[in-house]
């Protein structure tokens, strides 16, 4: 069976506890990961803070610009061999993978190396008593060793749009991935060695979060700052964790998206775009919509479309160009999924398409499947509509005008993502400034410079992270003042 190792200090390490990876297409072996445990990770660290006092440390910027243009040219070379890794450990179609995944996981290290290159500090001259003046700039270090947290439904592309930033600011990392998703970030090791990335710069520990690696790198003193994707509860547990030693997070967590569609919208656009935003990736998508408002008078027509639309999708395997949804992770999180689609018929819904299980014939049977789902009439105030499934489906509901569709849509504990569908600038802009959350699309969905800031309000998350923002995460910016 396929042993799918730890990375420590530029090398594959076996452990004595191991646990089992499981393809979520079909509930095979893909091979036996080997957990870190503390000792592990503590050479992980150890291995990261001397690189920072080593040959990473001494290099200057265009070298490491250098390096990370190669780290993309060597993800693109080895591009099918990701792909693979990626639709392997996550079941999602290669159709999206190939479009989507691998080519941000790549672009991620070129755009920080153009970032880190070109972005200036602040520079002030200022009056003193002597006359003489002084003056005044701002110098970026690194913040050091940074653990970097990982989620299961983006590996590739969430990892590097974190060890990107991390390495171009001249810090070094310790990575645990998902338990779920091991394969593209220890395979990212190889390419790591293959363009002469110095040894303990990039380090990357497998386990669970509780009691094994994900503690145990989020607790280690000499861990300068934690960066994190994943749901908030784990975020609340990392944060506490950070407190001791008032350490820095960046922290990425949960949504309950909204898209708010009006009557004067370019519809076919809008049908298109709710499709992808809430059945991409089989619902997985953070940044995913699972409440959809639809105003009055094209109500009915919206739902009766969206409900061809994901009655058309596709179930089946990666491989199949075809293929529109791909299975859940896992086992465990199919039964949350399934337990949301008992609890909106329990709440009263109304079941537009979907709420059950496919049937995907033997070879299948043991993957981890579910139907796309739209349901309706549902109370504001049911569990559907408050807490975050991470499936394929969303709750429609109709509304009349604008005061009362803001009200709903803000009236969440999450602030993440949004989406407006309308033709009116000035309510485009209104709606946009007055929703509380991280990003608002108009008219689009999961269409992004990587140079702008990313990240959520309220419960879905702290900090932001992209383009220049994300200096102020993995650098510490002092000023130096000069009296002349």
């Amino acid at each position: 069976m396929k042993q799918i190792l730890n990375f420590v200090n530029g090398e594959f390490t076996t452990s004595e506890q191991t646990y089992t990876n499981v393809s979520p297409t079909n509930g095979k072996a893909i091979g036996l990961v080997h957990e870190a445990g503390n000792d592990l990770v503590d050479r992980a660290v150890c291995a990261a803070q001397s690189a920072l006092n080593g040959e990473w440390g001494s290099l200057n910027v265009p070298q490491r610009v250098e390096l990370l243009n190669a780290l993309a040219d060597g993800i693109n070379n080895r591009f099918d061999e990701f792909l693979q890794a990626e639709c392997l450990d996550t079941g999602k179609p290669i159709s999206l993978a190939k479009k989507i995944d691998i080519p941000r996981g790549a672009a991620n290290f070129k755009i920080f190396a153009d970032i880190i290159k070109n972005v200036p500090t602040e520079f002030f001259h200022m009056d003193t008593p002597d006359t003489n003046g002084a003056i005044n700039y701002g110098y970026r270090s690194p913040v050091g060793v940074v653990g970097v947290i990982c989620p299961w439904n983006l590996p590739l592309l969430l990892l590097t749009w974190k060890v990107g930033p991390a390495l171009a600011c001249g810090n070094t990392v310790v990575v645990k991935p998902s338990e779920e998703t091991p394969l593209t970030a220890t395979l990212l090791g190889e390419v790591m060695n293959e363009v002469g990335i110095p040894r303990g710069v990039y380090n990357v520990v497998h386990g669970f979060g509780a009691a094994s690696a994900g503690e145990y790198v989020t607790t280690h003193p000499q861990v300068n700052a934690i960066t994190f994707t994943g749901e908030t509860r784990t975020g609340q547990s990392i944060m506490q964790a950070a407190a001791i030693g008032a350490r820095p997070v960046s922290l990425e967590m949960g949504g309950k998206n909204a898209a708010i569609i009006f009557s004067d919208c370019d519809l076919d656009e809008a049908i298109q775009g709710t499709l992808r935003s809430a059945f991409a990736n089989c619902g997985q998508v953070c940044l995913g919509t699972e409440r959809v408002y639809v105003q009055n008078s094209i109500y009915k027509e919206f739902v009766s479309r969206l409900k061809a639309g994901a009655e058309a999708l596709k179930i089946g395997l990666p491989e199949d160009p075809h293929t529109g949804l791909g299975p859940l992770i896992s086992k465990k999180h199919q039964e949350k999924v399934l337990s949301y689609y008992k609890l909106a018929m329990d709440e009263g819904a109304t079941l537009v398409t979907g709420g059950g299980v496919p049937e995907m014939g033997d070879d299948l049977k043991l993957g981890c499947w579910v139907e796309p789902t739209i349901w309706t009439d549902l109370a504001e105030d049911s569990r559907i509509n408050k807490e975050e499934i991470f499936g394929p489906c969303c709750h429609i509901s109709p509304f009349e005008n604008e005061d009362d569709v803001l009200e709903k849509v803000n009236d969440n504990n999450y602030g993440l993502a949004c989406s407006i569908w309308t033709r009116d600038v000035s309510r485009a802009h209104y709606f946009s400034h007055q929703i509380d959350v991280g990003i608002v699309w108009v008219n689009s969905w999961f269409l992004r410079d990587l140079r702008t800031p990313f990240g959520g309000a309220k419960q879905s998350g702290i900090g932001r992270e992209g383009g220049v923002h994300s200096l102020e995460f993995y650098t510490e910016l002092k000023n130096v003042c000069i009296q002349l």
